[in-house]
């Protein structure tokens, strides 16, 4: 069973899942590289292209094992941001707020909730040919710190094989559902799924609410600044209303809003 919290803002029913279908979902996963997971991660909160040219994330070895890192934010000196966006809700909406994001000249980073690019597959091209990337953010919402390693995979791996099969990429971010940071359960098995680094926030932009979108502008601008990396919700009102202004406090700013990969390289 699957209960909505206001971690992560969803506000429909998730459909039940029995643990036979995610694991016939996991094994369907193709092309999806795997890592040894362990029980302590690092501290580190962006990836250091100093040691990572390529500018992708990259895992951390320790005690002879990979294990993901968490991400909370980019380089603090670089005058950029990245919006992230949990990826589920009405077509129509979700493209509403794509093209103000364009016309404002932002790219952006969807993490997608499995079944909804299911449900619109026409979404991740729309996604990918405006300059945006897609991400994981599991098969089915649920809450992934509550369940067993295999299952938490399973989750992953589902979403990992939807991503593969309509654009060709798992992607390169993870972030878990209903959960703000992963636990050490979840780092391993996201590691094992193919995602080195799983995506985490500073800035939460409270859209999952509802609110006013004077309440969404505030909750980002008093609080953003170089490197941040906002929590952000596809399927709500607010987040499209308040779109134009918040871009343009982003300017107003020195800020740009660009996508994870960009952030870090």
């Amino acid at each position: 069973m699957c209960t909505d919290t206001p971690d992560h803002g969803f506000d429909r029913p998730c459909r039940p899942v029995t643990r036979r279908k995610l694991l016939k979902a996991a094994t369907a996963a193709v092309g999806i590289a795997t890592m040894a997971g362990c029980a302590d991660h690092p501290a580190a909160t962006w990836v250091n292209p100093a040691t990572n040219p390529s500018g992708s994330p990259s895992a951390t070895t320790i005690a002879g094992g990979e294990i993901a890192k968490e991400l909370t934010h980019g380089p603090r000196d670089k005058p950029a941001v990245a919006l992230t966006f949990h990826g589920d809700g009405d077509e129509a909406q979700v493209r509403a707020l794509l093209d103000e994001l364009e016309q404002g000249g932002a790219k952006v980073t969807v993490l997608a909730v499995g079944r909804w690019l299911e449900a619109q597959p026409a979404m991740a091209k729309r996604i990918l040919d405006g300059g945006h990337e897609l991400g994981n953010h599991t098969q089915n919402h649920l809450d992934i710190a509550t369940m067993s390693p295999s299952d938490a995979l399973a989750e992953i791996s589902a979403c990992a094989a939807v991503l593969q099969r309509l654009t060709g990429s798992i992607g390169k971010w993870f972030r878990p559902s209903q959960t703000r940071h992963a636990t050490d359960m979840i780092l391993a098995q996201a590691a094992q799924a193919g995602y080195p680094v799983c995506l985490s926030y500073d800035v939460d932009s409270l859209d999952f609410a509802d609110p006013d979108p004077s309440t969404v502008l505030r909750a980002v601008t008093d609080t953003i600044g170089n490197g941040s990396i906002v929590s952000m919700h596809f399927g709500h009102a607010a987040t499209i209303a308040a779109m134009p202004e918040l871009l343009n406090r982003l300017r107003d700013k020195g800020l740009r809003a660009v996508t994870m990969s960009d952030l870090v390289s």
